[in-house]
């Protein structure tokens, strides 16, 4: 019972840091099945608690507390929708943890180097739509620094390139125009929302 009270304080102190800080980093995201190779997708990340924004695939993707923007340069589309929780944990797969905890056995462990904690969430009942759920956390700062999601032959994994939380006199200056796309003069709005 120790142990799943160390789990749950590590997590809760990473989580808070994510709810309280911003958290900036490029990454890239490999998708893997058995039967396909590997691919690999590029992007950038900016998070502070629910709000974020990231570039990925060509898309700048950001959601402000309550739009979620999706703009398409390539078509000059922006999409406007207001997600339910299901959508914002599968786009935010950072804070999956937290509505993972309750229905999973946790177990984690120190890294061979001893510089990072390996929390691993196994769900209780299958029938949630994954298998499994890494998480790596670097020992020293908390910070996030590789997510992987195993569901049926499918294994998606996120690696962050030197994230950073963004000290206090960064944050002042940031605003909700970070969790904001615009798009251009002539972009085409599809206004979705209730």
């Amino acid at each position: 019972m120790g142990s799943l009270l160390i789990i749950l304080t590590i997590l809760s102190s990473f989580l808070t840091n994510l709810e309280t800080k911003t958290l900036q980093s490029e990454f890239t995201v490999t998708v893997a099945e058995e039967v396909n190779a590997p691919m690999n997708f590029p992007g950038t990340l900016t998070m502070h608690g629910q709000l974020f924004r990231l570039e990925m695939f060509n898309i700048e993707a950001a959601y402000d507390g309550k739009t979620l923007y999706m703009y398409s340069p390539e078509t000059d589309e922006l999409t406007l929708t207001n997600p339910t929780e299901a959508e914002l944990v599968e786009a935010n797969p950072l804070l999956y943890a937290k509505a993972l905890i309750p229905v999973c056995n946790v177990v984690e462990k120190t890294s061979n180097d001893g510089l990072q904690t390996i929390v691993t969430l196994t769900p209780k009942d299958q029938s949630i739509g994954i298998n499994r759920f890494v998480l790596r956390i670097r020992n020293n700062d908390l910070m996030p620094m590789q997510l992987e999601i195993k569901e049926g032959k499918k294994i998606s994994t996120l690696k962050l390139k030197e994230p950073k939380y963004l000290e206090s006199k960064e944050e002042s200056q940031k605003s909700k125009e970070t969790y904001v796309v615009k798009g251009s003069k002539d972009t085409y709005i599809n206004d979705m929302r209730l």
